[in-house]
């Protein structure tokens, strides 16, 4: 495979500002935690069902038990949702689910009930996070026997091409199940399963299987079980495995994270900033969840997708390139400090140039093989055009043929397919089967080519990728000596401003008690 010649000091000392970057935002997360991060701990021990309101409607278990521990007086859930819970297990002599059920139903008050020995409360905890790490353990090895049975495509250094990687977005489970299926059939690796319009500002996940989900399906944990055994089914029929995706983020970031390890997903949409910068979500918030959330996807070994690609939907791709780069630097040393190893950081950006730029392929090119060579041995998530995308659906095709082959020719590894019709409606399946077709030609037709060249020494290509790398350093340094959260306020990514005090979710935030109660975090490898 060709490479550019790229000054390793500089990556290195991009990879330096990054980790002082994350330190002071790493203090915050050793001594906050969130209601998100309490009631993912709740659904790791199986608290998952629903309390039915008026109108049959279900309001989550693990949002009511919450709700007894906060609200004006913080004090309470500050020593975490476990030394409650756990207590009215000893004291009512109930199951986790029995448990869960007779608090969310109103039946024991967890702030009433005279309070065992802290030791004994401690202990059992402690067994109680085990089993449910022991519990995350045989659903990643089972989905990991299924993927040695039937094989996968999957190389995260991209050595083998990339896969290939479509959307199913009806907002019915029952119909993208179809469509994935129909899908997987024409070629596809991998299907994301793109999520209800504006559930990442819900602070709760949908209980059970939806059929009325808006621009994509809601993220619940029925809907992946219904998609993981219908992929299954099909991987056995084809004889190859087919991946899952969904999305992670949003104010349920660390709870989507527990359901997706438990029903055994293969890919979540993970990013320590897009919350922030396209959801208005608290910049704390979005931080210390993340964290939580790759505390689990690194044990059930789940790639995560970063959002870099999307800041070039608001900024321009020519001018903001370095802030892309960046901003991946800055999410791997997030990854890594959750104890995620390279292997899992599908590390996102896109090929969203404006195609009437001259020699936009070479710059395009350049981009992509820059990304390829700073992140060996991390898979990378290549994005399609969308921004200049318009009616004009031969165009668009096209489009999407000069991204497929810039995937091909440097190495990425997961290809999300760009479809002809997408800036007028959802596909249609005969829409995806197009641009199956176009890539499976593609990526089989110049599957060697990236092996077979070399970038000229000081060309173009070459040039770019350094100026774009020179770029980076320049505002990982700005980044630094203002602080991460300063820089973003000064719209350091995207020309998006945010700040610390503001966004979704803010009154989520607390700060731990002394004697807070969360085995989680010492059993959760790091």
């Amino acid at each position: 495979m060709a490479h550019l010649a790229l000054n390793s000091k500089k990556v290195e000392r991009c990879r330096e500002l990054a980790e002082n970057i994350s330190q002071p935002v790493e203090s915050i997360i050793a001594t906050h935690s969130t209601l998100a991060i309490e009631r993912a701990v709740l659904r790791l021990l199986g608290v998952d069902g629903a309390v039915v309101q008026k109108g049959g409607q279900g309001f989550p278990e693990v949002n009511a038990i919450i709700d007894q521990l906060s609200g004006a007086d913080q004090s309470p859930i500050s020593r975490g949702v476990l030394y409650w819970f756990v207590n009215a297990m000893i004291q009512k002599k109930m199951t986790a689910a029995e448990a869960g059920r007779a608090a969310a139903g109103g039946k024991i008050n967890l702030l009433k009930l005279p309070v065992a020995p802290e030791a004994e409360i401690r202990k059992k905890a402690e067994e109680l996070c085990r089993k449910a790490i022991s519990d995350l353990v045989a659903s990643r090895d089972r989905r990991d026997s299924l993927r040695r049975e039937l094989g996968d495509k999957f190389d995260p250094e991209g050595k083998s091409g990339p896969i290939i990687y479509v959307i199913v977005a009806t907002g019915n489970i029952f119909e993208d199940v179809i469509q994935a299926k129909a899908a997987a059939q024409a070629g596809a690796d991998a299907i994301a399963v793109i999520r209800s319009t504006a559930q990442s500002l819900l602070d709760y996940i949908p209980h059970g299987a939806t059929t009325e989900g808006f621009g994509g399906t809601y993220a619940t944990q029925e809907n992946f079980r219904i998609m993981r055994e219908a992929l299954d089914e099909e991987s056995k029929k084809l004889g190859r495995y087919i991946r899952l995706t969904n999305y992670c983020s949003g104010l349920c970031m660390p709870e989507i994270a527990a359901l997706g390890a438990r029903e055994r997903l293969d890919f979540l949409l993970n990013d320590a900033m897009y919350g922030i910068l396209f959801r208005d979500i608290n910049m704390k918030r979005t931080l210390i969840d993340q964290h939580f959330s790759r505390r689990i996807i690194a044990l059930s070994k789940i790639v995560i997708h970063t959002g870099e690609d999307n800041y070039l939907t608001t900024a321009d791709a020519i001018e903001n390139g370095h802030q892309v780069l960046a901003s991946q630097f800055i999410n791997e040393r997030f990854a890594l400090n959750a104890g995620m190893s390279q292997n899992l950081l599908g590390l996102g950006h896109a090929l969203e140039m404006n195609p009437e730029h001259p020699n936009v392929f070479l710059l395009e090119i350049a981009r992509a093989q820059m990304t390829r060579d700073i992140f060996p041995k991390s898979p990378i998530k290549f994005m399609p055009p969308t921004r200049y995308k318009c009616g004009d659906i031969f165009y668009s095709h096209l489009m999407d043929a000069m991204f497929n082959f810039v995937g091909v020719l440097t190495g990425q590894t997961i290809q999300l397919l760009g479809m002809p019709t997408e800036a007028m409606h959802t596909p249609l399946l005969q829409d995806r089967w197009m641009s199956i077709k176009n890539a499976r030609y593609i990526f089989s037709g110049a599957k060697d080519l990236g092996a077979e060249i070399t970038y000229r020494d000081g060309g173009q290509i070459e040039r770019w990728a350094e100026k774009v790398l020179d770029e980076t350093l320049s505002h990982l340094e700005l980044i630094a000596g203002k602080g991460l959260f300063r820089a973003i306020e000064e719209r350091a990514f995207a020309e998006v401003s945010r700040t610390e005090t503001g966004g979704k979710g803010r009154d989520g935030v607390f700060m731990r008690d002394p004697a807070y109660l969360n085995p989680f975090f010492d059993q959760l490898p790091l």
